[in-house]
């Protein structure tokens, strides 16, 4: 893995580039300037751009959000998000018709279109875990939020382990600013370690990625996260770049590290930056 100073160096050789939203373009508070510039010059290269999210909403709402965050509607052509890649497969019905949504009130865009069939978790057919619980649902009182107490979602889960769970967030954690919050792939992995059957959309399985591009383009996938958005890019056996300063930056100290931290989530990466830059 090759230290990256600019990806000016390199782009030439890709007609696609994959790139991560949230810790390489944003830190879902503040844009990366520097991450903006280099898909400036991208889209001023003609090169075709995805942004590919693992968020569990539909991609018309993360479209709305960066919008918000004042990124120019003309990157936006091409956004595609896993909660998009699930909501598809839920308004056909694929895992039954009732379901349960565990998670928080702003991701029930992802059921709009099916939203009479929300039930409670002991009639429901599948859980949607679209990520935890919050103080904004209005069904919930503060007494049941153990927003960070994992061992609630151990003991109400266990209770339901016989269902199915669908992940639309395979992310374990993200950084919103300083602070980590748990995403749904975390409660996801729980569910699987008590020996409940997953369903997982978004990197790094490879049918999201079936929906960005055509396996004939030369891709450069580029993200923060080792299991999702590098671990995607080595399934699909395409080239990546490992955005150090994301998700992963309190696992190492110095870059001299970063081969080792690699080899512990079992991937690779062709270059590595402390954060996207031209």
């Amino acid at each position: 893995m090759k230290e990256l100073n600019h990806l000016s160096k390199v782009f030439k050789a890709y007609d696609t580039f994959v790139i991560d939203l949230w810790g390489v373009i944003h830190d879902g508070i503040t844009l990366n300037e520097k991450a903006i510039e280099a898909v400036d010059q991208l889209k001023k290269h003609s090169k075709k751009i995805v942004f590919l999210s693992n968020a569990p909403r539909p991609s018309a709402k993360v479209v709305d959000f960066l919008l918000k965050m004042k990124i120019d509607k003309k990157y936006l052509s091409n956004v595609m998000t896993s909660g998009e890649a699930a909501m598809h497969a839920i308004n056909k019905n694929k895992f039954g018709k009732k379901f349960f949504h565990l998670g928080p009130p702003r991701d029930a865009t992802i059921f709009e279109k099916v939203k009479e069939n929300k039930t409670i978790i002991d009639s429901c057919d599948f859980i949607l875990c679209t990520g935890l619980f919050d103080e904004d649902d209005p069904d919930l009182n503060k007494v049941q939020l153990h927003e960070n107490d994992l061992d609630y979602y151990k003991n109400f889960l266990i209770k339901h382990i016989s269902k199915k769970l669908v992940c639309t967030n395979p992310d374990l954690i993200v950084h919103r600013g300083n602070k980590e919050e748990y995403c749904a792939g975390y409660i996801a992995k729980i569910f699987e370690e008590m020996g409940g059957k997953v369903i997982y959309y978004g990197k790094p399985y490879k049918e999201i990625y079936e929906m960005c591009f055509e396996a004939s383009e030369k891709v450069l996938a580029i993200g923060d996260n080792l299991r999702t958005d590098i671990k995607g890019a080595n399934n699909l056996n395409k080239d990546c770049i490992f955005i150090s300063n994301g998700v992963h930056r309190n696992e190492f100290e110095s870059n001299l590290e970063l081969e080792k931290l690699l080899n512990k989530y079992k991937v690779k990466a062709n270059y590595f930056q402390r954060e996207l830059k031209w």
